[in-house]
């Protein structure tokens, strides 16, 4: 179960449609998953938040039982400004104009793209584990290619890497959370149940490739556009003391490059942060976005 009383709903967009659960009182909080998972990542927080929010927490295109759009050769269909105009139209159908926004992995960076496309919409940003796309590829060296293997295999063409992701995907799946996860994190029997029954899916293999496609393409090309820009918004940076960003960068200081208002911790877990540490992650976004809610 992921929480009491909530409501799934389907709502089209104008690229796809797009699966969500949400409830809860109070200011909307739209929460954004990652690869290779679902909105059921926010389980563990979503029953604390929605006592002072009003969550929505969906399934980006091609994740989840969200619609998977046909692509094309410049990956367009998973651009992260498709996936955040997905978003924005869905909380302009629940009747939210402006929101707050928090996103994981994936998810974190379609809420990067959409606070630089969409400023008047999000009132204030969280992202967890990752810094800019563009700023990694730039420094990429051994160690972030070993590291994030994954961004480089995804993106291989003519079926490569959906063709061998899917000869086992519940193998591929269960080796992420067990890499990526801190040693010794714990994933709910429940959650990797939902996680294996919509990655499994051939068309969701695909789909999640072509995100990694985009990233690697078109996606480059919108940051390179907006390379003078940085989000407005006030911006919460969380991520894993015991992963690759922690190891890697200087999170701060980096976002502090892309953001006007930045600030931000190192929470003790792994890359998985909603899962591994809910407690903290909740205890974080609650004190960020309240404070927020009372200056409003």
């Amino acid at each position: 179960m992921f929480a009491k009383d909530f409501q799934t709903l389907r709502l089209p967009t104008s690229g796809a449609s797009i699966h969500l659960t949400h409830g809860g009182m109070g200011p909307p909080l739209l929460l954004l998953h990652g690869y290779p998972q679902t909105h059921f990542i926010w389980h563990g927080i979503a029953g604390r938040l929605a006592q002072q929010f009003h969550l929505v927490c969906p399934d980006l295109r091609g994740y989840g039982d969200s619609s998977k759009p046909p692509s094309s050769a410049d990956h367009a269909a998973y651009s992260k400004r498709a996936m955040a105009q997905d978003m924005v139209e869905v909380m302009e159908q629940l009747g939210h104009r402006e929101f707050y926004v928090a996103g994981h992995d994936r998810g974190a960076r379609v809420a990067h793209r959409m606070a630089l496309d969409h400023p008047q919409r999000v009132r204030k940003l969280c992202v967890m584990d990752i810094v800019p796309t563009r700023y990694m590829f730039e420094h990429t060296d051994q160690a972030f290619a070993s590291g994030y293997y994954h961004w480089f295999f995804l993106i291989q063409p003519d079926g490569l890497p959906e063709q061998m992701i899917g000869a086992d995907p519940g193998y591929y799946l269960k080796e992420k959370l067990n890499r990526w996860g801190a040693p010794g994190a714990r994933f709910s029997d429940e959650a990797v149940a939902e996680y294996l029954r919509c990655f499994s899916q051939p068309e969701t293999i695909h789909a999640t490739c072509e995100d990694y496609r985009a990233a690697a393409s078109i996606d480059l090309q919108h940051d390179a556009a907006d390379q003078t820009r940085k989000v407005a918004c006030p911006l919460l940076a969380l991520w894993g003391s015991q992963g690759f960003v922690h190891r890697s960068y200087d999170v701060l200081e980096v976002w502090r490059r892309y953001a006007e208002q930045v600030r931000g911790a190192a929470i003790d877990c792994g890359h998985f942060l909603p899962e591994e540490a809910p407690d903290d992650v909740a205890e974080q976004l609650l004190q960020f976005f309240h404070e927020r809610h009372e200056s409003t």
